[in-house]
């Protein structure tokens, strides 16, 4: 049985409106490690989105009786409103690339019927070590040890020894008479 989200019900229904309307994003930072078990703590919860234009989240954001707030020169971009304040929209991961290219980096965690798109501790603890910013640099060793306790953790993957392919016999060929 999976452990309970750390969400309260206003922000399971956010992301549970990303998730119905198909958009494509990715938690990511330490609430992304809190999710795999890691001892760190943090404030809110970085949601990173493949396409911050994608019309589909203001939608779907509109249903919860949340919205998207674009950027402005003295702010970043942001989600305000029922349900919202936890988040954080990040618009890049130091270190990682692109969101596609990170999207096969994730593990999938139950949220309802749906699958939550999680970064995986290994990319986080990647990120962490590219940005180096003195609040990095304290939770890099904590990420560190929490990826070694959940590969003690982790039972080997079974080798699976290849069986040789047969020989494939050739055929007689035909010769026009």
């Amino acid at each position: 049985m999976a452990a309970p989200l750390p969400f309260a019900e206003s922000e399971v229904r956010l992301l549970t409106a990303l998730l119905e309307a198909r958009v494509s994003f990715m938690i990511v930072g330490l609430s992304a490690a809190t999710l795999q078990g890691a001892p760190v703590v943090t404030q809110d919860v970085d949601l990173w989105f493949d396409r911050l234009g994608d019309p589909a989240i203001s939608q779907a954001l509109r249903t919860v009786g949340a919205a998207y707030v674009p950027p402005s020169i003295l702010n970043p971009p942001m989600l305000a409103g029922a349900g919202a304040e936890l988040f954080d929209v990040v618009l890049r991961m130091d270190g990682l690339g692109t969101f596609p290219s990170e999207l096969c980096h994730c593990i999938d965690i139950p949220l309802g019927r749906h699958k939550l798109k999680v970064l995986s501790l290994e990319r986080i603890l990647a990120s962490k070590e590219a940005a180096n910013r003195p609040k990095d640099r304290l939770t890099i060793p904590v990420l560190r040890d929490a990826l070694a306790a959940m590969s003690i953790a982790r039972p080997p993957a079974k080798s699976r020894k290849s069986k040789p392919k047969p020989a494939k016999r050739a055929r007689p060929r035909r010769t026009k008479n």
